[in-house]
């Protein structure tokens, strides 16, 4: 009696067999959430696999939170951004105290825990920045320190029309003045001692310098209000002059400024891309804007958030005890001067 030899079929696994996807909060779509749906699941290893339908996912959702895949470790996070993007960028013209981490792996704004840091696109005041940004939460903060994040199409779209074809036609003009102990001296902004150094990399960058009195430097660059995302062709709210602008300070330390020093002097500000002065008025529109489509998730352990730069507004919320969030970046957009 001869017997069939038979081949031994190969099981076909979906990459969501392996993994759970759910949205974080019902018909809210930022952030999707991934989790693995059986043990042992390697996430370096799974998202080697299936970065395309994580990149179909980030486009459509703007964000993605990987969570209890049993991340500990720096190297971990670092290998994970590699992973999809290749190679980490530098933090330069540093608009925030940071910490170089490991490599390109940074500290998230070392501002201090009693403060918020409003919602933002990573490096929206100037004309290069990452098209992707990841967190991880090494530590969770004992109270607070959540993330918020936002959708800037969201945001655009619900900007008064008026004030978004004056934003849209004039652009923004960030000046800054680099003083020290008032906020970042020149050489952390820049990442150099060099003067000539420093000089050539505002050339490049489109940014007018100018030196004052002593070791103060002064610069002004006119940068976008909003962005066209390359890849899926969507218009986005895209600028920090709600954050640079003065009114962004409370009004003791806006007085303080003044009291001591023009307007002209202190060390951030925001005007419309012509010098003329942007509306307080206007920017608190635009705050109350972000304010309402803000989304909050609390940081577990282990978490990565994963964001396009251009989608998704992000900040931080006060928080008590020690909390640890890193922060790598990746996949430049550069904008013509």
């Amino acid at each position: 009696m001869k017997f069939k030899t038979t081949r031994r079929q190969a099981v076909k696994v979906s990459p969501t067999d392996l993994v759970k996807v759910t949205l974080f909060q019902p018909e809210q779509p930022l952030p999707l959430v991934i989790q693995p749906a059986v043990e042992g699941i390697n996430l370096v290893t799974w998202v080697a696999s299936n970065r395309d339908l994580i990149e179909t996912w980030l486009l459509q959702h703007g964000g993605i939170l990987f969570r209890n895949f049993d991340i500990t470790e720096v190297t971990q996070f670092e290998q994970f951004i590699q992973t999809i993007s290749g190679q980490l960028l530098d933090y330069s013209y540093r608009s925030t105290p940071r910490s170089q981490v490991s490599g390109k792996i940074y500290t998230s704004t070392e501002y201090p825990a009693t403060q918020s840091i409003p919602l933002h696109n990573e490096m929206a005041y100037s004309l290069s920045w990452p098209m992707k940004i990841w967190f991880c939460c090494l530590k969770s903060a004992h109270y607070g320190g959540q993330t918020p994040i936002a959708d800037s199409r969201r945001v655009l779209q619900r900007i008064d029309p008026k004030i978004k074809d004056k934003f849209i036609k004039k652009k923004v003009m960030y000046v800054r003045n680099y003083v020290d102990k008032l906020d970042l001296s020149w050489e952390n902004v820049f990442q150099t001692k060099n003067k000539l150094e420093l000089e050539q990399y505002c050339q490049n960058a489109g940014i007018e310098f100018e030196w004052k009195k002593g070791n103060h430097l002064r610069t002004r660059q006119v940068c976008q209000a909003v962005a066209t995302h390359p890849k899926t062709g969507e218009t986005v709210w895209f600028n920090q002059a709600h954050l640079f602008h003065v009114s962004s300070l409370n009004s003791e330390v806006q007085q303080t400024l003044l009291s001591i020093m023009e307007e002209a002097d202190i060390p951030r500000n925001a005007y419309y891309g012509d010098g003329s002065p942007i509306e307080a008025s206007v920017l608190d529109e635009i705050r109350e804007i972000y304010n309402q489509e803000t989304v909050i998730f609390s940081w577990q352990e282990g978490d990565i958030l994963m964001l396009d730069n251009m989608i998704s507004a992000h900040g931080r919320k006060p928080f008590i005890g020690a909390r640890k969030v890193i922060v790598g970046m990746a996949e430049p957009v550069v904008i013509s001067k």
